[in-house]
C-alpha cells in the first residue's frame, strides 16, 4: 500500500512540475502570440484613439522636423496600417451584428463626410 501511495505521488508530483514548467516557459516561446492575445484583450476604440493621436504627434514632430521624412513615412504607414486594421475588425463586428440599415447609412454618411474633411486638412499641410 505505501509503495502504491508513493508511485502515484510521485506521477502527480512530476505532472505538476511539467505543468509548472509549461506556463514559465511557454511566454518566452510564443512572445509573439501572447502578445497579440494581449492586445485583443484591450478596448478597441481606445487603441483607435491612441493611434489617431499618435499620428497627430507624428505630423507635428514632422513639421517642426524633429524627424526626418523618411522615419515619418514609415511610421505613419505603419500607424495608418493599425488604425486600418482596427476599422477594419469595427466593420466585421457591426455587420456580424444586427444593426439598423437607416442607421449604418448615416454613420457611413457621417464617416464619408469626416474623410473628406480630413482630405481637405490634409491638402492645407506640408
Amino acid at each position: 500500500m505505501m509503495q502504491e501511495i508513493s508511485i502515484v505521488s510521485m506521477i502527480f508530483t512530476a505532472a505538476l512540475v511539467l505543468i509548472c514548467l509549461f506556463l514559465v516557459l511557454a511566454p518566452f516561446f510564443s512572445l509573439d502570440s501572447y502578445l497579440s492575445f494581449a492586445n485583443k484583450g484591450q478596448d478597441s476604440a481606445t487603441n483607435k484613439e491612441v493611434l489617431l493621436s499618435t499620428l497627430n504627434e507624428l505630423e507635428f514632430e514632422y513639421k517642426m522636423d524633429k524627424i526626418s521624412h523618411a522615419d515619418y513615412k514609415n511610421l505613419k504607414k505603419q500607424y495608418e496600417a493599425q488604425v486600418v486594421s482596427i476599422m477594419k475588425d469595427e466593420e466585421e463586428q457591426m455587420t456580424s451584428q444586427t444593426v439598423d440599415k437607416d442607421l449604418m447609412a448615416e454613420i457611413e454618411r457621417e464617416i464619408e463626410a469626416s474623410m473628406k474633411s480630413y482630405q481637405n486638412k490634409k491638402g492645407e499641410g506640408k
